[in-house]
C-alpha cells in the first residue's frame, strides 16, 4: 500500500472527512443492514472507523482494513469494536454475521479478479439469509470527470483541506486516477501542501451484477425510500 493517505498521513482522515459527516449515512445503513438489535455487521475496508462510530453499540461489529496505521485510527474512535488487519481480497475469520457492508474500499478493487474476491469474502462470511450492501462511488457508464473538495480543523489548530480530482487517463482499461491534493497545517501553524495519488477501480454496472450472482447471491430491491437514499448500489442475499 503506497497511498499516503492510508499510511503516514491517515491520522488526518478526522479533519479530511469530519465523523459528524457520516452520521446520516450511518443510520441509512443501520436501517437496511441491521433491523435487528442482535444483528451481526463485518464492514469491509473500514478505515478511519468513522462510520461504524455512529452505528448502535448493541449490534456487535467488526472493522477490517488493510492498512494498520488506519485501524489504529479506528481503535481511537471504536474501542469497543473488533478490529482486524486484512485484505479483504483473501480474508477469512471462520465467523458468520447478519449483513457485511463494502462501501469506498470497492474502488481499490481495479481488476475483475480483485472485485470477485472481494464479493467471495463476503459470501463466505455471511449466515445464510445474511445481507451484502455493495455501495460504489461511480460505475464506468456514466463516468465524468470531476473534483471534490471538503475539510476540517480542530481545537489544537491543526487543519486539513482536501481536493479529489477524479479523471480516467485511459477509458479502455478497469481503473481510473484520483489525484489528491491536501493542504495540511499543523498546531504550529506550519503549512504543508502534498500530492497523492490512487488508482481505482472503474467497471459498468453490469459487471457487478455479473459476479456477485456468479459468486452466489441473490440481488433484491431495496425498500422504496431506502433505494431513493441509498442511490446506485447493490444489495445483495446469501441464499
Amino acid at each position: 500500500m503506497n497511498e499516503r493517505l492510508y499510511t503516514d498521513l491517515a491520522d488526518w482522515w478526522p479533519l479530511l472527512s469530519p465523523p459528524e459527516g457520516q452520521i446520516e449515512r450511518a443510520e441509512l445503513y443501520h436501517r437496511v443492514l441491521l433491523p435487528e438489535p442482535t444483528d451481526t455487521l463485518l464492514e469491509l475496508g473500514s478505515a478511519a472507523g468513522l462510520l461504524a462510530l455512529h452505528l448502535p453499540v448493541s449490534n456487535a461489529v467488526t472493522l477490517v482494513d488493510l492498512s494498520p496505521t488506519m485501524v489504529e485510527v479506528s481503535r481511537g474512535y471504536n474501542p469497543s469494536r473488533h478490529h482486524v488487519v486484512g485484505d479483504l481480497r483473501t480474508l477469512r475469520l471462520g465467523q458468520h454475521y447478519s449483513a457485511v457492508l463494502l462501501h469506498d474500499a470497492v474502488m481499490y478493487m481495479t481488476t475483475e479478479a480483485d472485485l470477485r474476491a472481494a464479493f467471495e469474502t463476503a459470501f463466505a462470511h455471511l449466515e445464510p439469509r445474511g445481507r451484502f450492501l455493495v455501495v460504489p462511488d461511480v460505475y464506468a457508464d456514466g463516468f465524468e470527470e470531476t473534483v471534490i473538495a471538503g475539510g476540517g480543523s480542530a481545537p489544537d489548530g491543526r487543519g486539513a483541506q482536501l481536493m479529489e480530482w477524479h479523471w480516467d487517463p485511459n477509458p479502455d482499461d478497469t481503473t481510473y486516477q484520483v489525484e489528491f491534493s491536501l493542504l495540511l497545517r499543523g498546531p504550529d501553524g506550519q503549512v504543508q501542501n502534498i500530492h497523492d495519488q490512487h488508482t481505482l477501480g472503474l467497471f459498468p454496472r453490469n459487471t457487478y451484477a455479473r459476479l456477485l450472482r456468479h459468486v452466489g447471491f441473490e440481488l433484491v430491491q431495496p425498500d422504496w425510500e431506502d433505494a431513493v437514499e441509498l442511490g446506485e448500489v447493490f444489495l445483495c442475499r446469501k441464499p
